[in-house]
């Protein structure tokens, strides 16, 4: 987007809908919202990051409530927009339908995103999941939470899956580039299997690109 009125936009007419007219931000001062978790994702070296509220009806299961804000581009606040709207629609959603929600879920709402852009989706899927899993912690449900295995792939560089992940996300889509982004494989070279068998499983997890 080039001009501040929006006439160069080059996005969906629904990411332009979620980025001008924001639904479910978090105006109030966080403690008042009293949420029952909270899910933080993101850092100011990628550029966006996501903090989510959610309220639970204990008795349901739902999700009756949810709040965010996000530091990051039009696709950041519009995916995590979007993905508000989803998770409340229809008086809230269950605990285990939310979770459900996948990033590409998120990009067909917005009718798209550009490629680049997938990660946005993904940070949104990811602080749902955070504050879903803080929820399951502070009231005593720790059997529920659902946690993301990371393990490290090259072992002369640490680099480890999630690293690996986040390169294809951000448009690494073969080895060589992700080797420029992470450095893996770049010491014994031992790891490029299990590292092009990664790329393959994100880039059908994320872009639908078939194993």
């Amino acid at each position: 987007m080039d001009n501040q009125d929006g006439t160069d936009w080059v996005y969906s007419e629904e990411v332009k809908k979620h980025f001008f007219e924001p639904q479910n931000l978090l105006m109030e001062d966080p403690e008042t919202f009293n949420a029952d978790g909270v899910g933080y994702v993101g850092s100011p070296a990628c550029g966006d990051m996501m903090k989510i509220w959610i309220k639970v009806d204990k008795n349901s299961d739902k999700i009756v409530d949810l709040k965010w804000k996000t530091f990051g581009c039009a696709s950041a606040i519009a995916s995590t927009s979007v993905l508000s709207v989803m998770v409340l629609e229809n008086g809230g959603m269950k605990i285990e339908d939310a979770l459900k929600i996948t990033p590409q879920d998120i990009t067909a709402r917005l009718a798209g995103l550009p490629d680049r852009k997938i990660h946005c989706s993904v940070l949104g899927d990811k602080a749902l999941q955070a504050a879903v899993n803080d929820y399951f912690s502070k009231s005593g449900q720790r059997d529920r939470i659902t946690k993301e295995e990371v393990s490290v792939v090259c072992d002369c560089l640490g680099v480890t899956n999630r690293e690996i992940e986040e390169a294809v996300l951000e448009g690494a889509h073969d080895y060589n580039a992700v080797q420029g982004k992470t450095k893996c494989g770049t010491g014994c070279g031992s790891c490029k299997g299990r590292i092009e068998d990664l790329i393959k499983r994100y880039k059908s997890q994320y872009f639908d690109e078939k194993i």
